[in-house]
């Protein structure tokens, strides 16, 4: 955010300064157990949480205030959020007129979301509204966290745009213990996009479409880089559609699974001249290959470096040699180049990380033995003598400032799955504790805890409306598909809202029900907001 993608924040000032921490669209304790921790450690020494989330999830049922909103409206929540603090007067205006840009058309943006108006839309109380804002606004350290619950939406950049506006609006960015927090869902999500594993940018966040950054990486890579944004993971999908793409080459994603849409992303992926999947273990995604790649497990079987949601760079050490043909990712990789005709140079982890530090100002100090002396460091570290920016966006507190924060205004856009008397109730999934994304990892063995983890979860009051038993089987249908499953009345749910996790494709193929709708300017799915309905089996 504010051009580095990145949390603004270590876990140490979660854990040790801010006096309140606000979850939105996550349940931390379940899908972000270590950090969960952090935020625990605050909570017992007094900070205030308060959780914005559908369900009253694990998390909520540790927060001093729970706000349980109607999926699909963050942004009139937020837009009211932020009415309120200005209407009271609770604005940080010096920090506002200071390193803020916009802030005129901001506040006329979110002028109609009165309490009332943000109760009837979203649900949630307009004294739960109220008491969110005078307790933001008045926090001396304030934390605003998220995940896939803000970001899994076709609007899912302009509620993120919703939540950095509050924080704009307050100054809690840019100092210690205040910040913004996108917290990472995966092993690694944050140093993947750090070294360029997303569309639109080189190895530390610099523009692909740059002439100037994209020579020296040319140089060094004896190549030449493309110079136009590439596609996202949906416009990947789009491409198949339209025969533009005819090849994939896919490395530790199991997107047969994990796709909305599950049938259409079978068919696309079905559809392709070559398929290539290079993994740990033989996915679903493998098993339409053309050639599987067995790789390493990399945080047991290969040396390298792993960067976590507070940007900690810190080593990865071998500890095993892979079993049987399996081989180093970083092995597989250069062989596949010298194959194609191009020696890509040294594959040794530390001459790879070595290029990268070279290449990436944000990366310049953290050599092998620094992360080793000091146990990690945190990005930017310009040099070697640099110990990492603990947290970001200082210069908004300078007194001039010679780039200020932009104000983003967004408008409510309902989710794109509209609920009618066909489709009455809004299902959305998530994770649990003790699994992992389609299961490949977790799934293959068993376990008391998988427990019920495929099952449909109804509210009791939905259960008795639409006939289906505690305990029984319904069909669960959507616009797109169907499945069966088991259903297991949850009281954490409000009436109007169903849940599952994406846990147990082998058992229960909940994409099948999911809608591909993209957000345009990320590509995310809507995972989070989909319209079904339910029958007794």
């Amino acid at each position: 955010m504010f051009g580095a993608g990145g949390g603004t924040s270590s876990y140490q000032e979660v854990r040790e300064v801010a006096d309140l921490i606000v979850l939105w669209g996550s349940n931390a304790r379940e899908a972000h157990p270590i950090w969960f921790h952090h935020a625990l450690k605050a909570v017992n020494r007094g900070a205030r949480l308060i959780v914005v989330d559908p369900r009253r999830s694990a998390s909520a049922q540790w927060a001093d205030l729970w706000l349980g909103i109607d999926v699909g409206t963050d942004i009139p929540l937020a837009n009211a959020v932020a009415r309120e603090i200005i209407h009271s007067g609770l604005a940080n205006e010096e920090f506002v007129e200071r390193a803020t840009s916009g802030f005129e058309a901001f506040r006329d943006s979110v002028e109609p979301w009165t309490l009332e108006a943000a109760e009837r839309v979203t649900g949630v109380p307009g004294d739960g509204i109220r008491e969110l804002a005078h307790a933001y606004a008045t926090a001396e350290h304030a934390q605003l966290c998220w995940t896939l619950g803000i970001t899994e939406h076709h609007n899912g950049v302009d509620n993120v745009f919703a939540l950095i506006n509050l924080a704009l609006l307050t100054g809690h960015v840019g100092r210690y213990g205040s910040g913004l927090q996108p917290l990472r869902g995966q092993n690694n999500v944050q140093g993947g996009g750090d070294m360029g594993a997303i569309p639109n940018k080189l190895p530390g966040f610099q523009d692909v479409e740059d002439d100037e950054l994209r020579a020296r990486f040319d140089s060094a890579w004896q190549a030449t880089t493309p110079s136009k944004h590439g596609l996202h993971l949906s416009g990947m999908f789009d491409a198949m559609e339209h025969g533009e793409l005819t090849a994939l080459y896919v490395i530790g994603e199991n997107p047969a699974q994990s796709e909305a849409d599950q049938q259409r992303a079978l068919r696309l992926l079905q559809g392709l001249d070559h398929l290539v999947v290079q993994d740990i273990f033989l996915t679903r995604t493998a098993e339409l290959a053309d050639v599987v790649l067995p790789a390493s497990a990399t945080w047991c079987e290969a040396e390298g470096t792993v960067t976590s949601s507070e940007r900690r760079v810190q080593r990865v050490r071998k500890a095993l040699d892979p079993p049987g043909e399996a081989r180093d990712d970083i092995e597989i990789v250069y062989e596949l180049g010298r194959r194609l005709g191009h020696d890509l140079g040294s594959p040794r982890p530390e001459d790879v990380w070595d290029e990268l530090r070279s290449l990436s100002p944000m990366h310049a100090g953290m050599s092998y033995a620094r992360l080793e002396e000091l146990g990690g460091i945190p990005w930017p570290c310009w040099d070697e003598s640099h110990p990492g920016e603990q947290f970001l966006h200082a210069r908004l507190w300078e007194p001039e400032v010679a780039e200020q924060a932009p104000f983003h205004p967004v408008e409510h856009d309902p989710p794109v799955d509209a609920l009618d008397d066909d489709f009455p109730l809004r299902l959305t999934t998530g994770r649990r504790l003790e699994s992992f994304n389609t299961g490949v990892q977790t799934g293959g063995y068993s376990s008391p805890l998988h427990r019920g983890g495929s099952a449909l979860r109804l509210a009791p009051e939905d259960g008795a409306r639409y006939g289906v038993a505690d305990g029984g089987r319904a069909r669960i249908v959507s616009r797109r598909g169907e499945i069966e499953t088991g259903v297991v009345y949850d009281t954490t749910l409000r009436p109007g809202l169903a849940f599952m996790n994406l846990h147990f494709p082998d058992e229960v193929e909940t994409n099948v029900l999911t809608i591909d709708a993209v957000d345009p300017k990320s590509g995310t799915a809507e995972f989070k907001a989909t319209a079904i309905r339910v029958e007794a089996v």
